[in-house]
């Protein structure tokens, strides 16, 4: 699936819907240039979810765990910048295996390696045009991703 998003507010509005079929479990995995629209479209899923506070890059600390409002949908969100790390077994060392069981958990520059963490998952490689739009290509791996990424 492709999306075009003209506007910052749409990329953050893709990640809303996809927030409201993200379940605890849940590996959405980012990839893209600096300035592409990651983490705008990682706070529309914290959007979604109902998250508390804000949803701020992880870059320097390489994991945010963003905990459920009273009033979401009861599902944390862990958010990884993978950027930094210097291959899997740093990714492993973050013990993101735990969270995956008890939340969505959100890896940009992720692509590469974070996959091997479940079989299935959802790659958005995100692009920005020289108009300064946005391109979103939503890959589904798995059946339960090709299900819901159909409702979208």
């Amino acid at each position: 699936m492709c999306r075009t998003l003209p506007t910052p507010a749409d990329t953050h509005e893709l990640g809303r819907r996809l927030g409201g079929v993200v379940e605890a479990g849940d590996l959405v995995v980012l990839a893209g240039p600096l300035g592409a629209g990651k983490t705008a479209f990682t706070q529309g899923i914290g959007a979604g979810l109902g998250v508390l506070g804000r949803v701020t890059s992880p870059t320097f600390v390489i994991a945010r765990l963003h905990r459920p409002a009273p009033d979401g949908r009861g599902t944390a969100l862990v958010h990884v910048d993978a950027y930094r790390l210097g291959g899997i077994g740093e990714l492993e060392d973050l013990d993101l295996g735990l969270d995956l069981d008890r939340a969505v958990v959100v890896v940009e520059w992720g692509e590469g390696l974070a996959e091997s963490l479940t079989d299935e998952h959802l790659l958005v490689r995100m692009d920005r045009r020289p108009d300064d739009t946005r391109e979103a290509v939503l890959t589904a791996a798995g059946p339960s991703w090709t299900r819901r990424l159909a409702a979208l």
